[in-house]
């Protein structure tokens, strides 16, 4: 027999209730589940760090719960410790990886992730630690914060700019901030003999490429002194007398061998890459120097890269006095600091007809030079 119209309404809400009820559960659930988790994520791990948005807390919790086990229980209980070192710079993807490979650590992918939630993927410094499979990757990262080594070495790389070297001191060791290093070098100490010599305030240029070890609690008043006290003893006499021969003073060669610095790739071809300068400014000719515009254009936030690569036909327009591209003679300040291949290629340059380079296509990092525009458009890549 077919049920009535009454029959139906009342069989479709017995059925309605326990499904809105079961609604309002899920609702609930999803309501109260964030803080379900981070609670029970403070709990195991203790409190995230306060960098941190709401929603990378709550999902850094969720990996942490779920991946807990491989957090907080050792690799082999009964493994003796032993030496890790951490090199200055290295990134944390690097030191995750060895400490994986050695078989210290259960999950790479959820240590970076305690890293993160802690904050101490920023600080993690480089040193010497005493690390055991024994501990649990928790133990670990705490034992990382704190180096064994009281000295620290702070490396700067030929053809930085003075913020590359300002961003890789909270990996070094030092207890340096970066805005103290920018602060301190936008200011020319006067005890030097180039003091003299630089007409701007900006120290870049003259933060000599070396590695620099020094106690961790050194001051900026301490690392400062020895980076351009070395620049100081580096640049000797001899080259010095090399760039009055070339009719450059010294603020002037240090600009062209930034230049030089960033364009070459193997130093056995500064002093033919100083020879087109040379020539160009001879003649009168626009140095057009992709590097020059790169230091205009900034810090690239997309590439992640002080150093914008490829460079479009827009960027060449930049109306920018460091576009060497449009504006005659050397830019108003170096590029970067320069090493000493740099600097000797501008105070003794190779003597060439050229005036023209380019990046040979093999993809060697040398280059291909032309005496003629003409020369030069037939070295272009096909």
């Amino acid at each position: 027999m077919p049920m009535t119209g009454r029959h139906s309404s009342t069989a479709l809400s017995s059925c309605t209730l326990p499904l809105i009820a079961l609604l309002m559960l899920l609702i609930a659930l999803l309501a109260f589940a964030p803080a379900m988790i981070t609670s029970q994520a403070e709990a195991t791990f203790g409190p995230a760090a306060h960098s941190l948005s709401g929603s990378q807390r709550l999902l850094l919790a969720i990996t942490l719960v779920m991946q807990a086990d491989d957090l907080t229980k050792a690799v082999n209980p009964a493994e003796a410790a032993t030496g890790f070192t951490i090199l200055p710079g290295e990134s944390v993807a690097s030191i995750t990886q060895r400490l994986w490979e050695a078989g210290l650590i259960r999950n790479p992918g959820a240590f970076r992730s305690y890293l993160q939630y802690k904050g101490m993927d920023t600080t993690l410094q480089a040193g010497d630690f005493t690390i055991a499979a024994a501990m649990s990757a928790v133990e670990i990262a705490q034992e990382m914060q704190s180096s064994i080594s009281e000295d620290v070495t702070l490396v700067i790389l030929a053809g930085w700019r003075v913020e590359e070297i300002a961003i890789t001191l909270p990996s070094s060791g030092l207890e340096i901030t970066p805005n103290q290093f920018m602060q301190a070098t936008e200011n020319t100490p006067r005890q030097y003999s180039f003091s003299a010599e630089l007409p701007g305030s900006s120290l870049e240029g003259f933060l000599f490429p070396d590695s620099y070890t020094l106690p961790r609690q050194a001051s900026i008043e301490q690392l400062l002194p020895l980076i351009l006290t070395n620049f100081e003893n580096q640049v000797t006499a001899e080259i010095r007398t090399g760039f009055t021969n070339q009719g450059m003073s010294l603020y002037e060669a240090v600009k062209l061998a930034s230049m030089v610095e960033r364009e070459a790739i193997n130093d056995e071809e500064m002093p033919m890459l100083a020879s087109v300068f040379y020539n160009r400014l001879v003649i009168n000719q626009r140095l057009e120097s992709d590097p020059t515009v790169q230091y205009a254009i900034g810090y690239n936030t997309e590439q992640e890269t002080w150093w914008t690569n490829p460079l479009t036909l827009a960027d060449l327009e930049i109306d920018s006095p460091y576009n060497t591209y449009l504006y005659p003679n050397l830019p108003p300040g170096p590029i970067c600091n320069p090493g000493l291949a740099a600097l000797r290629a501008v105070a003794f340059p190779a003597e060439t007809p050229y005036y023209f380079f380019r990046a040979a296509c093999d993809g060697s990092g040398n280059h291909l030079f032309a005496e003629t525009f003409e020369e030069h458009l037939v070295n272009e890549c096909p």
